[in-house]
């Protein structure tokens, strides 16, 4: 029923934008205008709590916990778990606006500040701190250990709505978990198809610039074709193999990208950035998580901040389901350290070589970005290149990434909405994994056909709003088993010491008797 019923919505979807693209990104528009307005709010404090929450439980009682039981041993090694962590939670968004969102701050500032001055250069790398720091990994984190806990340690089906059976009952089984599950399929399909957009909008830009191809639709909608063929083969070869072995191959891609632009740009620089903006990040943590702007009237907040939170919102069944499926024996201090802190720590990284070389080229006249970003936030790190020795060599190896992280976000995505969809345990039927590899490779190319960024950005707003609120209710539920099993295991290591001190008291009773009867004898 919950496979129906959401491929019919995002048929209904695809059908609706492909028919009339203009009058489905106005309405589009009219809707997120309306839901920032009256509800904007909402997304800042979800996530807020959802992040003290998050280091609750990592620092708290729970923190010895183990997902899986307390005899669980990990299934896949530290770096590569950090690996399919990486590539499946962020690693094409970070490609896409390492970059340009810093340069898009600088050029139009928040907090009121003056366009292109020292004091939006500072917060231009804060806000890029905040948008992809420890926020959108505390997200990711909720739904990926609520999943991991219920499927591992509770028998679940590894569905969204097994997340509520302590609050709902048996009811998360019947029309309500439908409801639960549907909404979360078609927001991760959203999401998904959103972040697919966004890569392939510069995987064709960087084809233009080291091709000399035009950045067209159809260049676009070829790529998307492309990428359907590689990510479908990589998923059919399940998580221990494709996903596995190509995640491992964009962190070391990765890692050499980004050691040559710290290495061949201002090395001094990068690194003086990166230890100011720790600093000005963690003091301002709490006042830029709640930020909104009543007084002002301005929509920085709305095309920002709320845009990420909804985008991470809605990534985050998919996201926490995959990080669930390969996080099975690690204890929820492990889990809330290696999901949150530690990928937010290689983001900062990240935004501090590509973001700290990007002001430094514009800042100081090496080439002018801000005219770049005028040509769309997709050409402004091929353009940024051009300050550097090898741009040619840096421009290919950052296309072959970009590639690469598509195919892994996309495979990774296809198992799990087929997983999500069905209601058996385990991994789903390969004709399912076909059919949401589809869905997904159409929603992409529709949504860029009806209004490219403007559309997704949209899109991905609206479709988050109702598991905002669904994360509120999986907080609770998880509080609440994990209480039961920590009072649990409490009770049994008090009976374990209980019957090790009876154990004790009989053998010294026994050494005694044995004492006293060599002592009574002759």
């Amino acid at each position: 029923m919950v496979f129906r019923i959401s491929i019919a919505l995002v048929a209904l979807l695809v059908l609706t934008a492909g028919i009339a693209p203009g009058p489905f990104n106005d309405v589009v528009q009219l809707g997120l205008s309306n839901i920032v307005r009256s509800t904007g709010w909402l997304y800042l404090l979800v996530v807020f709590i959802t992040l003290s929450f998050l280091m609750y439980l990592a620092f708290g009682r729970f923190g010895s916990l183990r997902i899986g039981g307390e005899d669980a041993e990990p299934d896949f090694s530290n770096a590569s778990w950090m690996s399919m962590l990486f590539a499946a939670g962020m690693g094409i968004g970070l490609v896409f606006w390492g970059a340009a969102e810093p340069i898009s701050h600088f050029v139009k500032p928040p907090e009121g500040l003056a366009p292109q001055s020292m004091e939006a250069a500072r917060a231009s790398m804060r806000y890029a701190f905040f948008h992809w720091g420890l926020h959108p990994w505390a997200i990711y984190a909720l739904i990926g250990l609520a999943m991991a806990w219920f499927q591992f340690n509770r028998n679940g089906r590894g569905q969204i709505s097994d997340l509520l059976q302590p609050l709902i009952g048996a009811r998360h089984r019947g029309w309500m978990g439908t409801v639960v599950n549907v909404a979360a399929v078609v927001a991760t399909a959203i999401g998904v198809a959103t972040t697919l957009g966004f890569g392939t909008i510069q995987i064709a830009a960087g084809m233009e610039r080291v091709f000399g191809l035009r950045a067209s639709i159809p260049l676009q909608l070829t790529i998307i074709a492309v990428a359907f063929v590689m990510y479908m083969a990589s998923t059919t070869s399940g998580v221990h193999r494709g996903i596995k072995w190509l995640s491992n191959i964009n962190l070391a891609l990765a890692a050499l990208l980004l050691a040559l632009v710290l290495v061949l740009g201002p090395t001094g620089f990068i690194f003086d950035t990166f230890t100011t903006t720790i600093g000005s990040y963690l003091n301002q943590l709490v006042t830029m998580s709640l930020r909104m702007s009543p007084f002002s009237g301005s929509t920085w907040v709305a095309d920002w901040t709320i845009f990420y939170w909804a985008w991470w919102i809605a990534w985050a069944p998919f996201v926490g389901s995959f990080i669930a499926r390969v996080s099975r024996g690690r204890s929820i201090r492990e889990f809330v350290l290696g999901v949150v802190i530690a990928p937010s720590v290689l983001g900062f990284l990240w935004f501090s070589v590509f973001g700290g070389t990007a002001l430094w080229s514009q800042i100081f006249g090496h080439v002018d970005l801000a005219q770049a970003l005028g040509n769309g936030y997709e050409t402004v790190l091929f353009t940024m290149f051009d300050s550097l020795p090898l741009p040619t060599v840096l421009s290919v190896m950052a296309l072959v990434l970009l590639i690469i992280f598509f195919v892994t976000s996309a495979d990774s995505a296809v198992l799990v909405l087929a997983s999500m969809s069905t209601d058996e345990a385990g991994d789903p039927p390969l004709s399912r994994r076909m059919t949401w590899g589809v869905a997904i490779a159409l929603i992409a190319g529709v949504l860029l056909l009806a209004g490219g960024l403007e559309a997704l950005q949209g899109m991905i707003t609206i479709a988050a709003l109702p598991f905002a609120l669904l994360m509120l209710l999986v907080m609770w539920s998880l509080y609440r088993v994990l209480d039961m099993e920590y009072a649990l295991q409490r009770r049994r290591a008090q009976r374990a010491r209980r019957m090790m001190d009876a154990w004790i008291e009989r053998e010294i009773a026994a050494q005694e008797e044995t004492r006293d009867e060599a002592v009574r004898a002759p």
